[in-house]
């Protein structure tokens, strides 16, 4: 059986625009794959950690947004990325709108950058193939339920994507 990493990642909205982290060179990854790449807040669980209460803590971690100023935090998916070099990974995916006062951006922690886009913009920005494919899920008029998604990768190529909903 292959070893799949257990990660969260969470889209916070805040009217029509999405919270994204631009990923730096020098993060804490020596090799950072991500960097220069718009993703939203997540990361590893941890020991012991259910999806949920990562997602919070990462949320924080990266953004300081507690829980308290996120409506409708809820898991929307699950991701299963297969990749030839790299760790295949499973990703819990959540969307919530932001009601906090102060604007966690331009913030930044060791991970990078945050910064609010457009939602109409979300198509332009550099982003891997597959979140695109997340963001059809999430975001466009097709969404209608919780969906699960596999995403094949050779390298940073994306040789399929398989959606069930």
């Amino acid at each position: 059986m292959t070893d799949y990493k257990l990660t969260t990642l969470c889209y916070l909205t805040n009217g029509d625009q999405v919270l994204f982290m631009v990923k730096g060179a020098t993060s804490k990854n020596i090799t950072n794959m991500n960097a220069g790449k718009y993703l939203g807040v997540g990361g590893h669980m941890e020991q012991d950690e259910s999806s949920y209460e990562c997602v919070i803590r990462e949320i924080y971690e990266e953004t300081g947004i507690s829980e308290d100023q996120i409506d409708g935090l809820s898991l929307k998916g699950v991701a299963t990325f297969i990749n030839d070099s790299c760790d295949n990974e499973v990703m819990y995916i959540y969307k919530g709108e932001y009601t906090g006062s102060s604007d966690p951006c331009p913030g930044n922690c060791d991970e990078g950058v945050l910064c609010w886009v457009p939602l109409t913009g979300i198509w332009d920005i550099p982003v891997w193939e597959g979140d695109k494919e997340i963001f059809k899920l999430l975001f466009g008029p097709e969404y209608k339920a919780a969906f699960e998604i596999k995403l094949n990768y050779s390298g940073d190529d994306l040789i399929s994507v398989s959606v069930h909903v």
